[in-house]
């Protein structure tokens, strides 16, 4: 555990640091990742982090840039060696056996472009072949449905516009039908009324197909709308988690990004420091 104060109303918040949050509901977790750890050089950038994805859920992981949430999926992605911890997809030791890990995982992030070069049909069928999808032609053909792409299908992809980057970035993540969805950014290139459509539709993959959904954002009122639980990240460390509608009201703020700004804005202290923190109403509702 670790103390933080507020001096402003001389209040304590204790918060455990990379606290793992206790499965619920009987439905089995889809990504379990116990004491991780990433160093660069002298940079200590994921600290001892633990926490898990059921499936059905959506869990945001949010904290300003830097605090490591890029850092966590691309070593979930197996892209990135952790420096210690493991990480396991449905069970599945990803260090041991990383093909059979991530089978069913897949991906989108607005930094992961989509070869230029190739048409958006040529896009899908050679993500197709390399998650050796089932029956490729007319999962493709209900993607470039479902994402409004079938007359984009020869375009190519360095041709298309940001926003419909994005969609096809998205069809291309659900081609092998993942259990474990990871989304960095998922609607930022999107108008309000595409990423609202977006939305509801990882929703229905999440609650209809009971896939597992990592969501990193910074929107607060995606976050809110969209996740069921969120995990708050500083310098690598889970500084608190629970529900996003709930958290703000807990600790004194009166939205979740009223509540993320004072987070990304307080160090993470020592016990015997003292720095402006929200205060809890309700500590024990945090960990």
């Amino acid at each position: 555990m670790r103390t933080v104060v507020n001096v402003a109303s001389g209040s304590a918040l204790r918060i455990a640091v990379g606290a793992a949050p206790v499965a619920g509901g009987g439905v089995p977790e889809v990504l379990r990742i116990e004491r991780l750890r990433k160093r660069y050089s002298s940079t200590l950038a994921v600290d001892e982090v633990s926490f898990g994805v059921r499936g059905a859920e959506i869990v945001g992981l949010l904290g300003p840039n830097g605090a490591g949430k890029t850092s966590i999926i691309n070593m979930v992605l197996g892209i990135l060696q952790p420096s210690s911890g493991s990480i396991e997809i449905e069970g599945i030791p990803l260090a041991q056996q990383r093909s059979r890990a991530l089978a069913h995982t897949n991906f989108a992030a607005v930094y992961a472009t989509l070869p230029g070069n190739l048409t958006v049909q040529q896009n899908l069928r050679f993500f197709s072949l390399i998650y050796d999808v089932a029956n490729a032609d007319a999962r493709i053909e209900q993607l470039l449905s479902e994402f409004d792409l079938q007359r984009l299908r020869r375009t190519r992809c360095g041709l298309l516009s940001s926003g419909e980057q994005t969609r096809l970035a998205l069809a291309k993540a659900l081609l092998n039908r993942p259990r474990l969805l990871l989304l960095d950014e998922p609607t930022a290139s999107l108008d309000p009324s595409a990423a609202a459509l977006m939305r509801e539709r990882i929703r229905a993959l999440a609650v209809d197909g009971g896939c597992g959904i990592l969501w990193t954002s910074h929107n607060m009122y995606e976050v809110q709308d969209t996740c069921d639980r969120v995990l708050f990240l500083s310098r690598g460390r889970i500084l608190l988690e629970g529900d996003p509608k709930q958290l703000p009201r807990t600790h004194g703020a009166a939205s979740l990004e009223e509540l993320f700004i004072r987070l990304a804005r307080e160090p993470l202290v020592e016990p015997h420091e003292t720095a402006r923190y929200p205060s809890a109403r309700d500590a024990s509702n945090t960990r």
